[in-house]
């Protein structure tokens, strides 16, 4: 989450007539994350998210995920939920930018990941590939490893001023994901951005999952990826086996994973590092200054693809 346009207070309140939920109480921005304005909002009958959206979603997109967030709702994933106004729309322009108003979810997301986190992570996440399976609609992942190269290309020409010779190890490690990427592995909707500041807890069980604009029809083992990026790294960069076995293990308790989809474990971890690194790369070099966003450092994800470029198979993940 972050904030990229400023909502005036008048703007607001002719946004908020056009629902019934009250009278604007209060509002602020949520300064977390890099794509989207986000605005905690209060009324008069609740507390809401109010979202502005910004940058790398495509408008053609949005009901796509709005549509995703009230179908995995219906099957027992608690996110949040759109809230239409009284015309049924759930999306209306405001201040130049499609928007929308989803419900408030209780609880805190981990500073620090504990162990304690990882085994309701992975059932969790098992559960939301479950629930989707039946959402027929399907969204193209246009953030895979196939689509990556125009990211290094727009970096590339200052990508060493991180670290020396960054752009040439970024080239040559991409070339070889796409030489490994598999051809074929179970496919369903998937999040694709599920860190911790995306899932709530509460009296240590999962209370809420948020943020699904980068959600998407790929491989279910590549969430899993993901997590194990976002999840299973300690903050001096190890990479901690023991929360890897925990996360996984939850999830193939609910959701057994095939042995093709356990071999490209190390190669789909190195995509999702890889896809991590670009984006934040190009945030960090890109962000427009002044913007209320707080742009996360790309070199944290840059160790995280070198353990898995030297990872020795599924093993060095817990199993």
């Amino acid at each position: 989450m972050a904030v990229y346009t400023e909502v005036s207070d008048e703007a607001l309140r002719a946004f908020l007539a056009e629902y019934d939920i009250g009278r604007l109480v209060s509002y602020r921005g949520i300064a977390e994350g890099v794509e989207n304005s986000n605005y905690a909002l209060r009324t008069t009958e609740a507390d809401y998210i109010l979202t502005l959206y910004e940058r790398r979603v495509d408008p053609a997109d949005l009901p796509w995920f709005l549509g995703l967030m009230a179908h995995l709702a219906d099957h027992g994933v608690v996110c949040p939920q759109p809230v239409a106004g009284r015309d049924g729309e759930k999306l209306r322009p405001l201040c130049g930018k499609l928007a929308a108003i989803t419900s408030f979810l209780p609880g805190v997301w981990p500073r620090r990941v504990e162990l304690a986190h990882c085994a309701p992570l992975g059932g969790a996440l098992a559960a939301l590939h479950l629930a989707g399976a039946n959402y027929a609609a399907v969204r193209p992942n246009n953030l895979s490893p196939q689509h990556f190269q125009p990211l290094l290309d727009a970096c590339l020409p200052r990508a060493d001023e991180l670290e020396p010779g960054l752009g040439a190890q970024l080239s040559a490690s991409l070339a070889a994901i796409l030489r490994d990427w598999p051809l074929v592995l179970p496919v369903g909707q998937i999040h694709a951005d599920l860190f911790p500041d995306n899932v709530f807890f509460l009296d240590g069980r999962i209370s809420g999952i948020i943020d699904f604009y980068f959600a998407c029809t790929d491989y279910y083992a590549y969430d899993l990826a993901i997590c194990l990026n976002a999840w299973c790294f300690e903050a001096d960069g190890a990479f901690n086996v023991t929360k890897a076995r925990a996360l996984l293990g939850a999830y193939r308790t609910l959701r057994p994973l095939s042995d093709a989809e356990l071999a490209a474990l190390p190669v789909l971890a190195r995509g999702a590092a890889m896809r991590f690194l670009l984006t934040r790369l190009y945030d960090w070099l890109h962000t427009p200054a002044g913007a209320m966003v707080t742009p996360k450092n790309p070199l944290e994800y840059w160790k995280k693809l070198r353990f898995h470029e030297a990872a020795e198979g599924v093993a060095a993940y817990g199993i």
